[in-house]
């Protein structure tokens, strides 16, 4: 089995080769491969080794998706939400493989010990389907979820920097939140435990 190129080789051998998109009103601009590879490849790598929980593993993983990208990229129009499905799949694929030896190591401070290995799977399969579905929103409902639950701030403090008021934040977050939510029960994924 020939060696897997290391994340600096595939940098090299994915240089943009699809021409320039010109923008549409329909289609923003498709960033490069490059620019693509240079902004997401930590975070693939962070989400993929939550998944897996093996560093080895998740650069193993993000090498396939990006290579599977670049052999289809004439066809993504959305690059960026294609990797992390793509991300997404690969992790599941090596937790199905090796399920027994995954589960036991992966260790989560929110999993408790009565956690069976089917629940831990559908927990982190539901996380990855709503990082997906996060990764598909527009940029600025992307840019709400990130100050509210990432950044942790407060409606009024998202209103500040977005130029809204403290109410009108409540009102985009509750329905982006409802709107995730029916996105999650189409995908059968109807509680935290998936």
């Amino acid at each position: 089995m020939p060696a897997r190129p290391s994340i600096k080789v595939l940098r090299r051998e994915l240089e943009p080769s699809a021409p320039d998109v010109r923008p549409t009103p329909s289609r923003a601009v498709k960033p490069s491969i490059e620019q693509l590879f240079d902004a997401e490849e930590s975070p693939l790598l962070r989400y993929a080794y939550g998944m897996v929980a093996r560093r080895e593993v998740a650069e193993e993983i993000v090498q396939d998706a990006f290579l599977k990208l670049h052999q289809h990229w004439q066809a993504i129009e959305t690059p960026r939400a294609w990797l992390y499905r793509a991300t997404r799949n690969l992790c599941l694929n090596h937790l199905r493989k090796h399920q027994r030896e995954s589960l036991s190591e992966t260790s989560d401070e929110n999993e408790s010990p009565s956690d069976k290995p089917d629940e831990q799977l559908g927990r982190m399969e539901a996380m990855g389907t709503l990082k997906i579905l996060i990764e598909e929103l527009p940029a600025a409902d992307r840019e709400l979820i990130q100050l509210k639950y990432h950044d942790e701030l407060s409606y009024g403090n998202i209103g500040e920097q977005l130029k809204l008021s403290a109410g009108t934040v409540g009102y985009k977050l509750h329905h982006l939140l409802k709107q995730l939510s029916e996105s999650l029960k189409k995908y059968g994924v109807s509680s935290s435990r998936g």
